[in-house]
């Protein structure tokens, strides 16, 4: 029997854990007719620990777990300490097969959602949105942050689409709302690119509302999180299906040639025929060609 472990990172705030929960539940009830176990764990701070989530997987009778790291970035947590965690549960559980599977990341639904929470909080064309994400020491994890802001601005009816961390990496909340003012905002939606609420979703807000409380001419809201909802089970549960087919790819999920971006849909499944660059000499008879 094969199980579903969801990684979680664990929170401080008792309200962040109880929503991973309530998920892990949400995507048991969609796998139920597969008979397909699942299980939430933690990497720290909230119960339970990923130890005791394997366990119960182990004695439901799984043999073979596909693990879902439950992470937006791929920074340490996802990188460095899940694998260690799981490969302690391999020597533990001898014969245990683990497949990893990879972090939620920019995937459509993902994009989908932010641009629904942006609309329940008013955001329209003439709003300046500003996607506020974790922070980390992993440049490539605060890029991914950036990557995220720049599809929003292209998929998105908005003024335009700035960014700023909570932690760990400038800018700062305040400052990336100073940056929003400059460039002339007439209102601004500060969008938290959370899954769950927790310590930092509820620090995007408060330092948002007093950024907002000394700047009065620049009306600001804070949208809600991402949240526990059936378009982000279903995300979990394709990315469970990939760890086990091994179908692991690279960008493909914001693939314009894959996807539907808003605005780009007459691009999908497009021939892609070899292009010739004039401008370079040493190109000789060779020619590039895309492979979707």
């Amino acid at each position: 029997m094969i199980g579903l472990l969801i990684a979680g990172h664990g929170s401080a705030d008792e309200a962040g854990a109880a929503q991973f929960r309530l998920f892990a539940e949400r995507v048991a009830k969609r796998l139920a007719a597969d008979d397909t176990p699942v299980a939430g764990g933690f990497i720290e701070l909230s119960a339970p620990p990923i130890r005791d989530a394997v366990s119960a997987l182990v004695d439901a009778g799984a043999t073979r777990l596909g693990t879902v790291p439950l992470m937006l970035v791929a920074a340490g947590h996802a990188k460095g300490d899940i694998p260690a965690a799981l490969a302690r549960e391999q020597e533990r559980h001898p014969g245990l097969r683990i497949a990893y599977g990879r972090p939620i990341g920019p995937h459509p639904s993902v994009l989908a959602l932010l641009r629904e929470r942006l609309a329940e909080a008013g955001a329209d064309a003439a709003t300046t949105v500003l996607l506020v994400g974790r922070g980390s020491s992993d440049p490539d994890a605060n890029a991914e942050v950036a990557k995220v802001a720049r599809l929003l601005a292209e998929t998105t009816d908005v003024a335009g689409v700035e960014y700023a961390f909570v932690s760990l990496a400038p800018p700062a909340v305040a400052a990336g709302l100073d940056r929003c003012a400059r460039l002339g905002a007439e209102r601004v939606v500060v969008l938290p690119y959370f899954l769950f609420t927790g310590i930092l979703p509820v620090r995007v807000a408060s330092q948002a509302a007093a950024w907002a409380a000394e700047h009065p001419a620049v009306p600001v809201v804070t949208a809600d999180v991402l949240g526990d909802c059936d378009e982000l089970a279903d995300v979990v549960i394709e990315r469970y299906r990939e760890a086990l087919t091994g179908d692991i790819r690279m960008n493909c999920d914001t693939c314009l040639y894959r996807i539907a971006l808003p605005g780009h849909e007459h691009r999908v499944g497009a021939a892609q025929v070899p292009h010739h660059h004039p401008d370079d000499s040493s190109h000789g008879g060779h020619h590039h060609y895309h492979h979707h």
